[in-house]
C-alpha cells in the first residue's frame, strides 16, 4: 500500500480538525467572521439578498458595504454581488435616508431617527423584498451594518426584521492614556499604536483596524494622547500628526480628540502665566485650537486633567475649575468642540491622622459648589466611584449632584487595580451596578445610567468614557479574555439596559465558538470573575487591598495606611474599615440623597459588600448572612482561590474546542492567575490574622500541609532574606542567591505515592534567572524566569508558580531546587509544595 503524501495527511487532518489548523491570534476580536455552523447560519442563509448596494460614498457608507460583504463572506460563505443601483432582485440598501429618499422614494422608512440611531427593516416593494440599512447619519449606517452582522453572528432571525436602535447617549468615547514616547500609562496590551520617539509612528495601520472595531461597538471618538498631557501634542510641529491619525479613523466614524496640560500658555505659548481669566490666555487658546481644527475640522475636543495628582490647574491663580474649564469650552466652541474636564481632583497629601479626612468627598467636595458654573460644550469626566477604580466602589454621589452641567461617566477598560491583564476580570456586571444604582436625585427613580444619558437633568449632552489603552500586542489587551472588557464597555454604552450576561454570550459566539460547550464555559466565568477576583484581593468594601504606593499590581496590605493617598481602610487590632458617616466619620454618607443616606448611614441596612467602604466595626461584626467580618474574610479569600483553580479545571475542558494558540495562551494565563490568587490568599489571610489575633474557625490560615519552607532546607549559596511587605512571603522569609549558582535542597519524608510539586519562586523584571528541579540525580523540571511583571523586587508582584505534576515520590528522595541567577534577578525561592 502507497502511504499518503504528507500534502494529503496535512489536509485531511484540517478537514477533521479545523479549529486546531486554523491558528489565531485574538486580532480580530469579535470580529474574526468564522464560518458558521449550518444551523446558526440557516435563517440568514434562507432570507438574505444575494446583492449589496451603496447608496452614496460617504467614507462610513461605503466601509459598512465593505463589510457587510467581508462578514457574509467569511460567516456564510457566500460572496455578495455589488450594485450602485437598487436592482429588480431583493437586494441589502445600505445608505442615509437623504440618499435612501433621493434614490428610492419607495423605500422610505417611516418614523424619526435622532442622531446616531440606525434603521433595519425587511421592505417588501411589490414582489420584491430588500433589506435596509439606514440611518440619518453615515456613522449611523456603519453601526446599523455591524448590527446586522451580529444578527447574522448570533443566528437571530431576519424574517420580518424591524430594528430601531437609539444610542443612549451622544458621547461614546475612549480615553487612551498613550505617551509621545510610545509608552502607554496604565497599558498592559503593548506599546502605543499611535506613538513612538515623540511623533506618530511611521506605521499607522493598526489605527485603521482600532477604529473598525471601535465602530463595530458604537464608539464615536477616541482621545489618543495620555491625560497627564505632554503639552507637545498641540504645537505645530505635532498638529499634522494628529491629522494623520484622524485620517484613518474617519472612515470608521471615530473622531479624534486630544488631552491637553493646563499649563500650555505658559509652557509652549511661552507666555508667563497660564491664569485662565487672563485675557491673553484665552487669547492663546483660542489661536491653539484653531490651528487644531485647521487641520482636524472635525476634531471631537480636548479632555483636561488639573490640580490633581501634581498636574497643575486654576488654584495657582485662586481660579475655579469651572474657570479653568471655560477659557479652553470658549475656544472649542466655534467648532463645535466639547471640553472634557476630568472630575478626578483630591489631594494627595492629606494627613491620614485626621479622622475627618476623606478622599471619597474630594469629587462632590470641589465640582458641587460650582454646579451651573460651566458652558454649555464643557462635560465634567466622573469616575464611576468616589476613590479609583478600585474591586468595589459606591455610585459617585457626584452624578447626582450636578443638574446644571453635562456629566459623562467614565470607566477603566483597562484593568489597574484588576490584575492588569495578568488576570482576567470582566468588569461589565461590577460597570452594570453602578449603572443601575438608583441615587434617588429627583422625586423619580434616577439611575447613573439615566443622569449620564442627560434625561435625568435635560443637560445639551453626556454619556460614557471608556480608557481603553490598547496597544500592539497581538491581541490588542495583553489578555485573550480580557479583551471582552473593550466589547462590554461599547455596547453599554450603546444600551445600558442590556444585561452582563447578554454582553459575555454574545462576546464569547463572536470570539471564541457558538459551540455551547464554549459559550457555557466561557459566559460563566465571565460572569463570576469580578466576584472572585474581589473575594482574594478585597472584599466587603476593603477595595483592592494592593500595593497603591507602587506599581497597583500585587498585595501590600498596609500599603494604603498611613499616608497621603486617601484609600485608607483603618484596619488595626480592634476593627476595620472607614468610618464614613454623618454621625461619627467623616461625612460623605451625606453627599447622597436623603433615601440613599439613610441605607448607607446605618450599620445594619448597608450592604455587606460595602459594609467597610462606610463603617468602622468590630472584627465579630455579623453580617447579614451570620458570618463575622473577619470569617468572612478569610472565607472569601479561599473562595476566590478556589474559583480561579476552577477555571483553570473549566478551560482544560475545552481543549480541541477552542484553536490551538488562544487555547494555549488562555491556559497558561489563568494557570498563572490561580498561583497568584493563592499569593493573595494567603498574605490577606496572614495578616488579618496576625492583626485581629482571631483565628480562622476552619483551621485553615496559617497552617499548610505540604508546604516546606525555603529557608528551612539545606541551602548551598543561598541566603535568608526577610521580604517586604511581610505577608507577601510565606513565613515573611524567602531564600536569594549570590553566588554563580545555589541549591536549595529538601528531604520527602511522605508515603510512596504520585506526587505533584509546587515550586513557589520569584521571577522580577530585572534579569533572567534560571530554575532546575532534581529528585536525587534526576532532572524533572527546567525553566527560565523571563515572565512580564511589574516589580524589580522579591514580593507579592513578582511571586510566581512552577506546578511539575505526576512525580513518583519515595520517603527519604531529595528534592533539589538549584538557580542560577542573571543580572539583578536572584533566583529567589519562597517554598515548595508537594501535594
Amino acid at each position: 500500500m502507497t502511504r499518503p503524501s504528507l500534502a494529503i495527511c496535512f489536509l485531511v487532518t484540517a478537514i477533521l480538525n479545523p479549529i486546531s489548523a486554523a491558528a489565531e491570534t485574538g486580532y480580530d476580536a469579535w470580529l474574526r467572521y468564522a464560518a458558521l455552523p449550518d444551523a446558526v447560519a440557516k435563517p440568514s442563509r434562507e432570507l438574505l439578498p444575494a446583492v449589496v448596494v451603496v447608496l452614496g460614498d460617504e467614507a462610513p457608507v461605503r466601509s459598512a458595504g465593505d463589510e457587510i460583504v467581508r462578514g457574509v463572506r467569511g460567516m456564510l460563505g457566500r460572496t455578495l454581488r455589488r450594485d450602485v443601483r437598487i436592482p429588480s432582485e431583493a437586494a441589502i440598501v445600505i445608505g442615509t435616508q437623504a440618499r435612501l429618499r433621493e434614490a428610492a422614494p419607495e423605500l422610505q422608512l417611516t418614523g424619526a431617527l435622532e442622531g446616531d440611531a440606525f434603521y433595519l427593516k425587511m421592505v417588501h416593494v411589490g414582489a420584491v423584498t430588500h433589506l435596509v440599512v439606514t440611518s440619518n447619519t453615515d456613522r449611523g449606517v456603519l453601526y446599523g451594518g455591524f448590527a446586522l452582522l451580529r444578527r447574522i453572528a448570533l443566528g437571530q432571525p431576519l424574517a420580518n426584521l424591524d430594528d430601531r436602535e437609539t444610542p443612549a447617549a451622544p458621547i461614546r468615547w475612549v480615553n487612551q492614556w498613550d505617551n509621545l514616547d510610545g509608552s502607554i500609562e496604565r497599558g498592559y496590551g503593548g506599546r502605543s499604536i499611535f506613538w513612538e520617539n515623540n511623533r506618530a509612528r511611521a506605521d499607522l495601520s493598526r489605527v485603521t483596524d482600532y477604529g473598525r472595531l471601535l465602530a463595530s461597538i458604537g464608539v464615536n471618538a477616541v482621545a489618543i494622547s495620555s491625560v497627564n498631557a505632554n503639552p507637545r501634542v498641540i504645537s505645530d510641529e505635532l498638529i499634522p500628526d494628529v491629522g494623520r491619525i484622524a485620517d484613518l479613523f474617519r472612515p470608521w466614524g471615530v473622531r479624534v480628540a486630544v488631552a491637553i496640560d493646563f499649563g500650555s500658555p505658559k509652557s509652549l505659548g511661552k507666555l508667563d502665566t497660564y491664569d485662565p481669566l487672563d485675557p491673553q490666555v484665552a487669547e492663546w487658546w483660542k489661536a491653539r485650537m484653531d490651528a487644531l481644527y485647521m487641520a482636524v475640522p472635525d476634531l471631537a475636543g480636548v479632555v483636561l486633567k488639573a490640580d490633581s495628582e501634581g498636574r497643575v490647574g486654576p488654584s495657582q491663580y485662586g481660579r475655579t475649575h469651572a474657570d479653568a474649564a471655560n477659557v479652553v469650552a470658549r475656544a472649542l466652541k466655534p467648532h463645535g468642540g466639547l471640553m472634557f474636564y476630568r472630575g478626578f481632583v483630591y489631594d494627595h497629601h492629606m494627613d491620614w491622622q485626621n479622622p475627618k479626612n476623606d478622599r471619597a468627598r474630594a469629587a462632590y467636595d470641589n465640582f458641587h459648589p460650582l454646579d451651573g458654573a460651566f458652558d454649555d460644550n464643557v462635560v465634567v469626566q466622573i469616575k464611576h466611584g468616589p476613590i479609583d477604580f478600585q474591586v468595589r466602589e459606591p455610585a459617585s454621589p457626584l452624578f447626582g449632584a450636578l443638574e446644571h452641567t453635562n456629566v459623562a461617566i467614565e470607566l477603566q477598560v483597562t484593568q489597574e487595580y484588576f490584575g492588569q491583564s495578568r488576570h482576567f476580570v470582566f468588569l461589565v456586571p461590577m460597570w452594570k451596578e453602578a449603572l443601575d444604582f438608583d441615587l434617588h436625585a429627583t422625586s423619580e427613580s434616577t439611575p447613573v445610567k439615566a443622569i449620564v444619558s442627560g434625561r435625568t437633568f435635560h443637560r445639551p449632552t453626556g454619556g460614557y468614557v471608556g480608557v481603553a489603552n490598547v496597544g500592539l500586542d497581538a491581541n490588542w489587551s495583553g489578555n485573550q479574555l480580557s479583551q471582552a472588557n473593550l466589547y462590554g464597555y461599547g455596547r453599554l454604552a450603546w444600551n445600558p439596559d442590556l444585561t452582563a450576561g447578554q454582553i459575555a454570550e454574545e462576546w464569547t459566539r463572536l470570539t471564541f465558538s457558538t459551540d455551547a460547550d464554549v459559550v457555557q464555559t466561557i459566559s460563566g466565568m465571565q460572569l463570576s470573575s469580578w466576584r472572585t477576583y474581589e473575594n482574594y484581593t478585597g472584599p466587603l468594601g476593603l477595595q483592592t487591598l494592593t500595593d497603591i504606593v507602587g506599581n497597583h499590581y500585587g498585595v501590600a496590605v498596609e500599603a494604603s495606611e498611613r499616608n497621603g493617598w486617601g484609600q485608607w481602610h483603618k484596619a488595626d487590632e480592634e476593627g476595620v474599615g472607614m468610618d464614613r458617616t454623618i454621625a461619627t466619620g467623616t461625612g460623605y454618607v451625606g453627599q447622597y440623597s436623603p433615601a440613599v443616606r439613610k441605607q448607607y448611614e446605618s450599620v445594619e441596612k448597608c450592604p455587606d459588600d460595602l459594609l467597610l467602604f462606610m463603617h468602622h466595626v468590630p472584627y465579630t461584626h455579623v453580617l447579614h448572612d451570620g458570618k463575622s467580618v473577619i470569617q468572612s474574610i478569610y472565607d472569601s479569600h479561599y473562595a476566590g482561590a478556589d474559583a480561579v483553580a476552577d477555571y483553570v479545571r473549566s478551560w482544560k475542558r475545552l481543549k480541541g474546542k477552542i484553536d490551538d494558540d488562544r487555547y494555549k495562551q488562555v491556559l497558561d494565563q489563568l494557570t498563572y492567575q490561580a498561583g497568584q490568587a493563592i499569593v493573595w490568599r494567603d498574605a490577606v489571610s496572614m495578616w488579618f490574622f496576625k492583626t485581629s489575633g482571631v483565628a480562622d474557625a476552619k483551621g485553615r490560615v496559617g497552617r499548610y500541609p505540604g508546604r516546606l519552607e525555603a529557608e528551612d532546607a539545606r541551602l548551598s549559596g543561598y541566603a535568608v532574606t526577610p521580604v517586604t511587605p511581610w505577608e507577601t512571603a510565606s513565613g515573611g522569609k524567602v531564600i536569594e542567591c549570590a553566588a554563580a549558582s545555589c541549591t536549595a535542597t529538601f528531604t520527602y519524608d511522605g508515603a510512596a505515592a504520585w506526587r505533584d510539586l509546587v515550586v513557589q519562586y520569584f521571577d522580577t523584571n530585572n534579569g533572567t534567572a534560571r530554575y532546575r528541579v532534581r529528585i536525587g540525580s534526576q532532572v524533572v523540571a527546567e525553566w527560565t524566569a523571563d515572565d512580564r511583571v511589574p516589580t524589580r523586587k522579591l514580593d507579592g508582584s513578582s511571586s510566581a508558580r512552577r506546578v511539575i505534576a505526576g512525580l513518583a515520590l519515595r520517603p527519604g528522595d531529595e528534592i533539589t531546587i538549584e538557580g542560577t541567577p542573571n543580572e539583578s534577578e536572584t533566583a529567589g525561592v519562597d517554598y515548595i509544595e508537594i501535594r
